[in-house]
């Protein structure tokens, strides 16, 4: 069957087309979070919604075109989902996987990024507001987010483990035709989902959308003592450019940033 989904699903079915997971639940506000989206009143209250399979309905092929079908719902609360092909061969094996979706952010999204970013500057010393400090507010993150998908050179990604919000990477552009072609960057994520290589995806996510908009350069900075960033950056192919000395108190200490930037291919 050859139909065109409905975009506010789009993300949903890319979710499913990379797991490998013999059986997935998710909560109703876990599928919110991966759509940036709310699902219809209908979904919430209809075991029905979820069972359709047939025109003029579109929805189900986020789900269907992966190879899941739906075994239960449980209205208001969760949905599960299963493919019959795995069920049998992988399910101890793949039971458990992470299932991570990279994704720009829309406006759907800013009470999640707001909570995100709240958690992430609670939990290290090397973002630039701490804990508590910065104070958005969510009507102030949906405008960015819309002024920076009209600018067609800003943008943010978040990445979505497991249904949750985990992090977030920044790519801030120029309006001036003689930097219309760097970027700076900023990336957080969370604690407990680091040592998963989200950064990374993140990165190379950011990287491949810059390269379709004319950017070729990267800039950001990592606070020198950050020896996990600036690795991850090295990894990446990140080169230091300088050191910006005495530029943050972190915990009543002076500490340094160094500069470091990618020519992007």
């Amino acid at each position: 069957m050859d139909m065109t989904l409905e975009k506010k699903y789009i993300p949903l079915a890319n979710y499913f087309s990379t797991a490998t997971n013999p059986t997935i639940t998710l909560q109703f506000t876990e599928i919110e979070k991966i759509m940036g989206q709310n699902l219809p009143h209908s979904a919430y209250l209809n075991r029905s919604w979820w069972k359709k399979t047939k025109a003029p309905a579109k929805h189900f092929q986020a789900w269907t075109q992966a190879g899941y079908t739906v075994k239960h719902v449980e209205p208001n609360r969760y949905v599960a989902f299963e493919r019959i092909d795995l069920l049998n061969t992988t399910e101890t094996e793949n039971s458990d996987e992470d299932i991570l979706l990279i994704r720009s952010a829309a406006h759907g999204d800013s009470r999640f990024l707001v909570e995100l970013q709240k958690t992430t500057e609670g939990e290290s010393d090397f973002l630039l507001y701490g804990k508590e400090e910065s104070k958005r507010s969510i009507q102030k993150v949906r405008k960015q987010i819309i002024d920076w998908n009209q600018s067609g050179h800003s943008i943010i990604f978040l990445a979505i483990l497991n249904g949750q919000h985990v992090g977030y990477l920044m790519v801030e552009g120029n309006n001036s035709k003689r930097a219309l072609h760097r970027a700076n960057v900023l990336i957080a994520i969370q604690a407990d989902a680091q040592g998963k290589g989200i950064a990374s995806a993140l990165l190379q996510k950011a990287e491949e959308w810059a390269i379709e908009k004319a950017i070729r350069r990267f800039e950001l900075t990592v606070v020198e003592a950050n020896i996990g960033a600036r690795k991850l950056f090295e990894k990446n192919k990140y080169e230091s450019e300088g050191i910006r000395r005495a530029s943050l108190i972190i915990r009543d200490e002076l500490h340094s940033e160094i500069y470091m930037a990618k020519i992007l291919a």
